[in-house]
């Protein structure tokens, strides 16, 4: 039982689950536009999570404690080093526009854990990573999600930016921004007051209650669109209704696995959805 525990936690801690979730939207993105499988786009999304989120996750760990890294910290280190490189051959295979846009997500996640010159008066503590500007962590985190689960696939398949693109990717920030507020409430725990997050600002309730809202929102834009099938309006519902239940019941104080597992696989269950409904 000790030896499924640990490759479990090594599957959470190693992102390899962010990484399929952010693969999920990445295939929930090319169903709703009618595109093929693209086997290099997912394996470039799904490597390219892992050694980003690694990054950010660890860097700081890896700095101050390099020569007296704990055996599982070297191992992730190892393979998101491993992750790094898949990330580099799939990204070959890539068009051109494609590989702008994910150069500026990658000086984004870049600056989001390196320290930058940033004004004082925006900066915590003695930090100076974008994710210490107060209230700017989760929405900068959703922007990410949005342009690389969205506009990546889209842009990669040339296709032109027209208003239904702008609406999904808008329906996909209100999501990401909802899935987001469970890890917000977990981390009233341990967040520092100075870091300004939703919960900090306006309370759990409230929180709550600005999930509900992004969630509606999430649903009535599919309205807006041009083209839409019964099978997303389907799908988009049903989720956001289990989206709602986990926001209704996180609390601070919830288990290890509700954010970092059950949370985070919605997204994974919207492609299955999604799927059976077509």
């Amino acid at each position: 039982m000790q030896v499924v525990k640990r490759i479990f936690n090594f599957y959470l801690n190693s992102s390899i689950h962010v990484a399929l979730v952010a693969t999920s939207l990445v295939w929930v993105t090319l169903i709703e536009f009618n595109l093929d499988y693209d086997k290099d786009l997912f394996g470039f999304v799904f490597f390219a999570s892992i050694s980003g989120y690694n990054f950010v996750k660890y860097f700081g760990v890896a700095k101050f404690h390099h020569r007296r890294l704990a055996n599982w910290l070297k191992v992730i280190q190892i393979f998101s080093f491993v992750a790094f490189l898949g990330m580099c051959y799939y990204a070959f295979y890539l068009n051109t526009k494609a590989l702008i846009l994910i150069a500026i997500l990658g000086v984004v996640t870049f600056f989001y854990a390196i320290p930058i010159m940033i004004p004082k008066h925006y900066l915590f503590d003695d930090h100076k990573n974008l994710r210490q500007i107060g209230g700017l962590k989760v929405y900068l985190i959703a922007l990410v999600w949005t342009f690389t689960t969205v506009f990546l696939p889209v842009v990669n398949n040339d296709i032109s930016i027209n208003s239904d693109v702008i609406f999904t990717g808008a329906q996909r920030f209100c999501f990401v921004l909802a899935l987001m507020l469970p890890f917000e409430i977990r981390d009233l725990n341990y967040d520092s007051i100075k870091l300004a997050t939703i919960p900090q600002k306006i309370g759990i309730k409230k929180t709550k209650i600005f999930g509900v809202f992004l969630l509606v929102v999430f649903v009535l834009l599919n309205y807006f669109k041009d083209e839409l099938s019964s099978a997303l309006i389907i799908s988009t519902i049903s989720i956001s209704i289990l989206t709602l239940v986990f926001i209704v019941i996180s609390h601070k104080d919830q288990s290890k696995y509700h954010s970092s597992f059950w949370v985070e696989s919605i997204p994974m269950v919207w492609l299955l959805t999604l799927i059976l409904l077509r």
